[in-house]
């Protein structure tokens, strides 16, 4: 499968899960609010995605994905018998990960987030949340290892779908269930129900398409597991080692984040939220989608010697990375305040959340070009089996992140905090940038050059187009039309940047035809 074609079904499933999200985030703010319920649900939600990319997606599929391929090369048995040993010993360490951390909850809390003591009840009903949460922790883990299988047998959409899984699971939940639960805060009980049902049901929805694909493997017995690891895990695990000590340096990052704005009051940590969710908008749908199709492609190229091949499949992964995440930034920046009054100003998510939630936004998307640019960059790194050299970015971005967020915190509250985190992904995207550079098989090619400076003029064009239509102070109060305004208004300067794109030829029309007819180059 080509690069385009792999980016667009991951994409296109990462699209339809996001306009899920949106909707799930509409519903939160319609019946949460920024309200202490609200907070205490968002860190009951974080606390279980403190460990995630501990065990998942940040650490353990860029060390299983090139080890999985090399398995695939040799044979099924191999590969089978692999990746059956690897699930057999993360289920049995999650599980007993998970019972500890239940038992151990409420003190915790008090350490991830002691401001909440501040407020009555506040602390108790975060407890309570992320009790229900935790256990997603363990499903997800296992659902990330399955899609590093079918994404590396070159299955990309059952995997790119399951988050699409966890917002339904969500709002089925809170419009469902919460009428039959007898508490004030019964939204927030939903909801946390709904997410540890979810991973249940991706978990089996990803069993389900490995059983089609032929590769589906039992579970080992916990003695065999865990009292005789095999060789192919023991592997794993030294490949691990740097990708859980960078992601546990991020972890502390969001640690720190989460126990600080819990002493800046109720509705700081609902506002960073809501902005976060629409700022992953594009990083989900492109940023991961450009990482995802990348790895398994280029760890391909790597093993068999094929660098020049390698080469030109992460220029054209950085070319993409930078159309979308500079044209993400614009609207983002632009049109902040009518996105946000537009989705979640209902019922208890008043005007002034609306105008926070629009300031953290337009900080967050600062770093977007950046964050979007390491989702490009990284998966290089990891398909040639080097993974010090990312722990070595994470540990001087989480230490400048976790001191500025501290400095400018003082000044601007939450949105110091913010700022922290855009500043600090531009300095973990310059090193990035800086160690590639250096590296002999990377070379910056002559197309992406050339089509480079076009895209930026093209983005600038969009720019002035959208910022011209806002001069003429449209309406977006009416709940009916202002959607119909803002989707007018994105319309318009997504076609002056497509035209632009064609015209400057930094994206020419015989590419886009290649691109539908999903030809790489």
């Amino acid at each position: 499968m080509s690069l385009v074609k792999s980016i667009a079904t991951v994409g296109g499933c990462t699209a339809i899960s996001r306009v899920a999200g949106f909707i799930r985030d509409i519903l939160i703010a319609r019946f949460l609010g920024a309200t202490m319920m609200a907070d205490a649900f968002f860190v009951a939600l974080r606390f279980p995605n403190l460990f995630r990319s501990l065990f998942a997606e940040g650490t353990l599929n860029v060390a299983f994905v090139p080890l999985f391929t090399g398995e695939l090369q040799k044979g099924k048995k191999e590969a089978l018998d692999f990746a059956r040993s690897v699930f057999s010993f993360l289920f049995y360490v999650l599980l007993i990960f998970t019972v500890l951390i239940e038992l151990v909850m409420p003190g915790l809390m008090f350490i991830l987030a002691p401001g909440f003591e501040q407020i009555a009840g506040k602390m108790a009903l975060t407890t309570t949340l992320s009790r229900i949460t935790f256990p997603f922790l363990l499903f997800v883990s296992l659902v990330s290892l399955l899609a590093g299988v079918l994404n590396s047998l070159g299955r990309f959409w059952a995997a790119a779908f399951t988050p699409t899984l966890l917002n339904l699971g969500m709002i089925f939940f809170l419009l469902c269930i919460t009428p039959f639960i007898n508490s004030p805060y019964a939204p927030a009980y939903a909801l946390s129900i709904g997410v540890t049902v979810a991973g249940v049901i991706e978990l089996l929805f990803l069993l389900w398409h490995i059983w089609k694909a032929d590769f589906l493997f039992g579970l080992m017995g916990p003695i065999k597991t865990l009292g005789h690891l095999s060789k192919g895990v023991k592997t794993l695990l030294k490949k691990m080692a740097p990708g859980v000590l960078g992601s546990g340096v991020y972890q502390i990052n969001l640690f720190f984040d989460t126990f600080f704005v819990s002493f800046v009051g109720a509705g700081a940590i609902s506002w960073l939220n809501y902005a976060n969710h629409l700022f992953q908008l594009p990083i989900g749908i492109i940023g991961v989608a450009i990482g995802t199709a990348l790895l398994p492609i280029l760890s391909k190229h790597v093993k068999a010697g094929e660098l020049e091949e390698a080469n030109i499949h992460l220029n054209r992964g950085l070319e993409i990375s930078l159309a979308m995440s500079v044209a993400s930034f614009v609207g983002l920046f632009l049109l902040a305040e009518p996105i946000i009054e537009t989705l979640f100003q209902y019922g208890k998510f008043s005007a002034d959340d609306t105008i926070h939630t629009a300031k953290a936004l337009r900080i967050f998307a600062f770093g977007l070009p950046a964050y979007m640019a390491t989702k490009a960059l990284s998966p290089f790194f990891y398909a040639r089996g080097d993974t010090t050299t990312p722990v070595k970015i994470a540990v001087v971005g989480v230490v400048l992140n976790t001191l500025l967020a501290v400095i400018l915190m003082q000044f601007w509250g939450y949105a110091g905090i913010a700022a922290a985190t855009s500043l600090t992904v531009w300095i973990n995207a310059s090193q990035y940038v800086f160690r590639l550079l250096k590296h002999p098989e990377f070379s910056v090619d002559k197309i992406f050059r050339y089509r480079a400076p076009r895209i930026l003029l093209s983005n600038f064009v969009m720019w002035m187009a959208i910022y011209s239509l806002l001069l003429v102070k449209p309406e977006f109060h009416d709940k009916v039309l202002s959607i119909f305004t803002l989707l007018t208004i994105i319309s318009l300067g997504g076609i002056s940047y497509i035209v632009s794109l064609i015209v400057t030829k930094g994206m020419p029309l015989a590419q886009l035809k290649n691109i539908l007819k999903r030809k790489f180059h």
